[in-house]
Parts: C-alpha cells; structure tokens; sequence
C-alpha cells in the first residue's frame, strides 16, 4: 500500500507540477510576444520617421511630372514661334522621356497603383502626340500641332487623364496618413 500512495503522490505532485509549469508558460509568452509587438511598432515608427519624407518627396516629383508632361503646360514651356511640327513633337517626345527617365526611380517609394498610372499616362501622351502629327500635314508649323493636340484634349469624352491621374496619385498619398 506504501507503494501506490508513493506513486499516487509522485502523479500528485507531478500534475501540480506540470498545470504550474504551463501556466508560467502561457504567461511568459504572451509577456514576450507583448514585448516583440512593441519592439516591432518602435521599428515601424522608426521607419517611417525615416522613410515618409522619402515618400512624400516622391509623390511630389510624380505630381511634378505629371503636371510636367501635361500638353497645356508642355505646349506653353516648350514651343519655339517659327518652329516646325516635326521639330516641336521631336522635343516633347524627347522632353517625356527625358523627364520619365529623371523620375523613374520615384516607383520604389510610391504605390504600385499610382506608378501604373504614371506609366500609362506617359504612355498615353506619347500615342498623342504621335497620332496628331501623323494627322497632319507634312509641312504644318507647331501652332498648327499644338492645336490639333489641345483640340483632342477638348474632345475627350472623359475627365481629363492628367486631372484624373493628379487626383489618383493624391488619394494614394492621402491613403499613407
């Protein structure tokens, strides 16, 4: 009989051991995982103080682009009176490309989103430009081609794509705050 109360008593104390044990478990877990979260939001916070001016900065040189490639604004900066189509959609589609190149590495800071939308509205404007010269005459002056652009860009049937493309990348912005 000494012997089963001796056994009794060791699953006893055994059992009592064991609920202790897993109870201090459970508590040091979660007082670890607790510590882990708050150890990854001070990192979080950390990169973001670093990383949002970043992002900001990008989002402004996308926004600067775009208003850059614009042909009511690119039409205003780059035409040269006495010039002719050829040479003027020479010089925007030179200036797009140009300003798409000094911008591209913006997409690393900006939404996959937003940078489709840059793509596609470069893209876009390119097909126009070359669309309305080919339209035209082979001897046109550059006011002839600007019209014919601004006409197409009146002709629209849609919002503007470069209003469309500004209003786009600002809700993305909006979506980081």
């Amino acid at each position: 009989m000494n012997v089963i109360q001796f056994l009794l008593d060791i699953l006893k104390y055994s059992i009592a051991g064991l609920v202790v044990f897993f109870v201090a478990w459970i508590f040091i877990e979660n007082f670890l995982r607790e510590k882990l979260n708050l150890k990854r939001m001070e990192l979080k916070r950390e990169e973001l103080k670093q990383t949002l001016p970043l992002r900001l900065q990008a989002y402004e040189r996308v926004v600067l682009f775009l208003e850059r490639i614009n042909p009511a604004n690119m039409l205003i900066r780059l035409h040269i009176p006495g010039m002719s189509a050829r040479e003027l959609h020479t010089l925007i589609i030179s200036d797009i490309k140009a300003e798409y190149q000094h911008n591209i590495s913006q997409q690393i800071y900006v939404s996959d989103g937003a940078w489709a939308t840059v793509k596609q509205v470069k893209e876009d404007t390119i097909s126009m430009m070359n669309s309305a010269f080919q339209s035209l005459p082979e001897n046109t002056t550059s006011a002839e081609f600007s019209r014919a652009i601004l006409n197409h860009l009146a002709n629209l049937e849609s919002e503007n794509p470069y209003d469309l493309a500004l209003k786009i990348v600002k809700a993305d912005l909006q979506s980081l705050f």
